[in-house]
């Protein structure tokens, strides 16, 4: 009995969306923009974790494989009764590459017949499926990365860690990009999904990068290094000269911006409920010092 047959993966289609996640378009208007609905876009990222997939376009292609226009090349002279080696002779490939081409990407339900578009996609889809990480195939290694996750070691420390503990283990030597992956691709990539919970940011998606042309600037006024403080500060001879720091509660929400007076050691404490941002603090810190006197306040 022939399976049900399933729909065939939209290539074209996952391209442009992911070009255009890519290029800050939130996933709601790049749905819109390429005709999906929300919920193909929602599975489409959690099937990646997040990651944007990498699909080359296909000039840039490596020549190994066969290009759309070789397939119709195949398709029409195989539907002329050419001969596989002949086939090859003339696309310059192997008779067995002609022969395996046919069989691989020929599927029952295709009636015998050799569907160019439906074959290319297939290929290419075929591609695209990430290879099985070394923690996949490894589960000993496996093991003791998902317990030091477990622990809530950060990819970063458990890669050193592994480095140093198993010197004489060069495969165990892992970049902690190899455990992110492992852990937002699921059991494929040899780790728990859940062990992102674990994770300093606790997503269960791993989140886009902004390029550095569109970061924020961090500070509203051009700061100073410690170093160019004037040397009397060290000397904590007169009042006005401050310390501050920042305390960062959990998931990086609330916050309590601490200033201390270097000289009376006198604390004074801002809190920050819904962020700290740069112009958050400013105003905490504000009100904050309102009610001292102008000598002691901070001085821009």
């Amino acid at each position: 009995m022939m399976g049900r047959r399933g729909r065939k993966r939209q290539l074209e289609v996952e391209a442009r969306y992911w070009q255009l996640v890519q290029s800050g378009i939130g996933t709601v208007e790049a749905c819109r923009q390429v005709g999906i609905t929300r919920k193909t876009g929602y599975r489409w990222r959690a099937e990646v974790g997040g990651v944007v997939p990498v699909r080359l376009a296909e000039p840039m292609r490596s020549n190994r494989y066969l290009s759309l226009l070789e397939r119709q090349r195949i398709a029409a002279l195989h539907g002329q009764k050419v001969s596989m080696q002949e086939i090859g002779r003339r696309l310059q490939r192997s008779a067995s590459t002609i022969s395996r081409e046919l069989k691989r990407n020929t599927a029952p339900h295709d009636r015998g017949r050799y569907d160019v578009p439906l074959a290319h996609a297939r290929a290419r889809a075929r591609g695209t499926r990430p290879g099985r990480s070394r923690l996949a195939t490894d589960p000993a290694l496996s093991a003791v990365v998902q317990t030091r996750l477990e622990q809530e070691w950060s990819p970063e420390q458990i890669a050193a860690h592994l480095r140093l503990e198993f010197p004489d283990k060069p495969s165990w030597h892992l970049c902690h990009e190899t455990i992110y992956q492992a852990l937002y691709r699921g059991t494929r990539g040899g780790l728990s999904r859940q062990l992102t919970k674990r994770l300093r940011t606790g997503r269960s998606l791993r989140k886009r990068r902004r390029h550095p042309d569109q970061r924020r600037t961090r500070y509203l006024v051009p700061h100073q290094q410690i170093g160019q403080r004037p040397a009397i500060v060290t000397e904590r001879s007169r009042l006005g000269d401050w310390e501050g720091d920042l305390v960062v509660g959990p998931m990086s929400r609330p916050a309590v911006a601490t200033l201390v007076d270097r000289r009376s050691r006198l604390l004074v404490l801002a809190y920050l409920p819904d962020g700290h941002r740069s112009d958050q603090l400013v105003t905490a810190l504000e009100a904050a010092l309102a009610p001292m006197p102008a000598t002691k306040r901070l001085t821009p």
